[in-house]
């Protein structure tokens, strides 16, 4: 596979995929079924697709949805593609990938962590990386507020303003 229309059509060819763009110069972007993301991951990694650059999510809340984006590198051909799917806001769990990308082990705890996604199969998904001692939703919900949490608990600071600078001088 030596061009972007090649590997395009042979995706398109042995999965079908639900959509797909070109966002960028040597950048592949395709929407898959969540049932078929273990089979393209492991496909396109046996293809030369071997480093998993990211994996991360993000949060379609009036759909309620939340969408998981895999990132693949091939260091042969200098291409990347996003490997999208679309998963229940209310329930989400999926299988982990540690099979075909081990590494996807920290990427699939950062995901948990930062969007409450239940990655079935990682057994360290749910051990903290980053917010030990969290116990609100997950802080990257388009749900959660970041004020209310302050101010559940913070407590509320007086500032004295020691100094007000005159029309003219930097602040």
């Amino acid at each position: 596979m030596n061009s972007m229309n090649n590997i395009i059509e042979d995706i398109k060819a042995k999965f079908n995929p639900e959509f797909h763009e070109i966002p960028k110069k040597n950048q592949i972007s395709f929407d898959f079924k969540s049932d078929q993301i273990h089979s393209v991951l492991a496909y396109l990694k046996s293809k030369g697709w071997k480093q998993l650059t990211m994996l991360t999510c993000v949060d379609w809340i009036k759909e309620n949805k939340f969408q998981l984006v895999y990132l693949l590198f091939n260091w042969d051909e200098g291409i990347t593609i996003q490997v999208r799917t679309k998963i229940d806001r209310d329930k989400p769990n999926f299988r982990t990938i540690i099979d075909i990308f081990p590494g996807a082990e920290y990427y699939e705890r950062d995901v948990h962590e930062f969007f409450g996604v239940v990655f079935e199969g990682n057994e360290k998904a749910n051990k903290p990386l980053f917010l030990e001692l969290w116990d609100d939703i997950p802080p990257m919900r388009k749900d959660f507020d970041p004020l209310a949490y302050s101010k559940k608990k913070f407590d509320v600071r007086e500032y004295k303003v020691d100094f007000i600078p005159k029309e003219g001088e930097a602040e």
